[in-house]
């Protein structure tokens, strides 16, 4: 599969309705300023600041009045649009919530258990505090963010004027896909968009705030995908932000309560369109509705293409997060909440959504060693989610020059080395019927039906040597028992009631298959 090069109009399908034009108050535009209504834009010329018109208003230049439709209706007119072609045979899915969750998830995204998240935008800049610095400093003005903004830029500087600094210097998409592969990860999804708008790709609805156009000046989301599909065996998502903190026309939607949709109408549904067609995501990862409901974003419209006729249709997995509401609720898998882990087993799929640095989503230059979780926390992340039948992305966050820094590259290692291990208890299984177990702590189970095996996962290792399992039921004469990696039959005896006790061999430090936690192999257990 292969990424579209260029910036080409998205293909036929179901699109929104015109876009603003001729020199209004564009989604096209980096916001910055003041927050109570003074907006300024950079000049993509570098001329300096100008004032753009509101939208709506008659600007000379063929300027256009967004239509101010309801949901209904313009989903209406959406379906009313003749598809791009035939889908073949494949069912066909209905703009509703009742004929969408009812989709089947693709079966790779069960499969892959292990994704890796990037948050990269212009918030890597002044990489302090979270990606959500622009909001803390401006709209919260947290005492920390306004004093840091006084203490090392000048009193006019604005959030905008952090584009250009924004330079992806030493961004190499080849090294980001090797450390990648190495990481045993499945899947990656990258921040497309954050709740800022800068696009990191060259949108046609945001001009002069985005990586082609500022800052970078390249394509970072074509890089990256081309990189993925060429040297790994990941599947490539993306990440896109619904709404837009400061985005005028979404402000002025609110304002009315989102009767008005010139926000989705102009920028949102565009641009997902856009991404979807010219770069395939397979993980189409929907974020930050606003506090407006899916029918303001016409989510149910978009995904009904999304599955029937979109590039991906097949292939692609979405999540829950499309409008108020609907998180944990609607969509394809769950996420329910930022660093979701029930700690027992759901019967929706499910991902947590997490982070190695326990403060931000995005690289902060203040975050101190303590601040980023161990392998063997992470690990034990890992091991607890699949359990459960969840699936584990895990978030880095670049530096503004586009390097992964050292310790995130080294807990990327460092899973890829224990997945090389005890990928057989995590890639592919199922959850078995006890999640973990309830004579030992910190033993977590998994299984493959087919092949009559149940895997225990236990995070330490006994100093008796001794391992006591309560969940598995064994036969004796049937039963075996193998620690993954050492690759010779382990001796096991009943207990009394039920379970059994597995003696492990006698290793030395340098002679375990591996660190940070072990899986037995358990065949023919019930």
């Amino acid at each position: 599969m292969q990424a579209s090069c260029g910036r080409s109009v998205p293909a036929p399908g179901p699109r929104p309705l015109p876009s603003q034009r001729g020199g209004c108050l564009s989604p096209r535009t980096a916001w910055s300023g003041d927050l109570g209504g003074s907006y300024s834009a950079r000049d993509p010329e570098g001329r300096g600041i100008r004032r753009p018109r509101a939208c709506g208003q008659d600007g000379g230049r063929g300027a256009m009045r967004s239509p101010k439709l309801p949901g209904l209706v313009l989903s209406l007119l959406l379906l009313l649009l003749p598809p791009p072609g035939p889908v073949g045979g494949a069912a066909r899915f209905d703009p509703t919530w009742e004929s969408l969750d009812a989709r089947q998830l693709p079966a790779w995204f069960d499969q892959a258990k292990f994704g890796i998240f990037i948050h990269w935008g212009v918030f890597s800049v002044p990489s302090f505090g979270s990606e959500w610095f622009w909001w803390y400093w401006q709209k919260e003005k947290l005492p920390s963010y306004v004093d840091f903004m006084k203490n090392n830029y000048p009193p006019d500087f604005t959030y905008a004027d952090f584009g250009p600094l924004f330079t992806a210097k030493f961004f190499d998409a080849n090294q980001w896909a090797d450390i990648l592969q190495a990481s045993g990860a499945k899947y990656v999804v990258l921040t497309s968009k954050h709740h800022e708008g800068f696009t990191l790709w060259g949108s046609e609805r945001s001009w002069n705030w985005n990586a082609v156009d500022e800052g970078p000046k390249r394509d970072i989301v074509k890089e990256l995908a081309v990189a993925v599909r060429t040297r790994t065996d990941l599947r490539f998502g993306l990440y896109y932000s619904l709404f837009e903190w400061f985005h005028p026309l979404f402000l002025e939607d609110e304002s009315s309560s989102f009767q008005k949709q010139q926000y989705p109408l102009s920028k949102m549904l565009p641009e997902l369109y856009e991404l979807v067609n010219q770069y395939q995501p397979e993980v189409l990862w929907s974020d930050g509705d606003g506090g407006a409901p899916d029918t303001y974003w016409n989510s149910t419209v978009f995904l009904a293409w999304l599955y029937n006729e979109s590039p991906v249709r097949d292939t692609v997995v979405t999540n829950d997060r499309w409008g108020a509401g609907s998180i944990c609720k609607h969509g394809g898998y769950y996420t329910c909440s930022d660093r979701y882990n029930p700690g027992h087993l759901l019967p929706h799929k499910w991902e947590n959504c997490m982070t190695i640095d326990q403060f931000s989503w995005g690289y902060r230059r203040n975050g101190g060693i303590s601040d980023y979780l161990t392998i063997e926390e992470l690990v034990k992340q890992l091991v607890e989610t699949v359990s459960c039948g969840g699936n584990l992305l895990m978030n880095i966050g670049p530096t503004k020059d586009g390097t992964i820094s050292a310790i995130f590259e080294e807990r990327l290692r460092q899973m890829g080395t224990w997945l090389k291990v005890n990928g057989e208890a995590i890639y592919d299984t199922h959850a078995w019927r006890s999640q973990n177990d309830t004579v030992t702590p910190d033993v977590w189970y998994t299984s493959k039906p087919k092949n009559k095996l149940v895997y225990a996962m236990f995070l330490k290792w006994p100093t008796s040597g001794q391992l006591f399992l309560g969940q598995p039921k064994a036969t004796l004469g049937a039963t075996e028992v193998e620690l993954l990696g050492h690759g010779q039959p382990l001796q096991w005896t009943p207990l009394e009631q039920n379970g059994i006790m597995v003696e492990l061999p006698q290793l030395t430090v340098h002679q375990m298959p591996c660190k940070w936690g072990w899986a037995l192999a358990l065949t023919n257990v019930t």
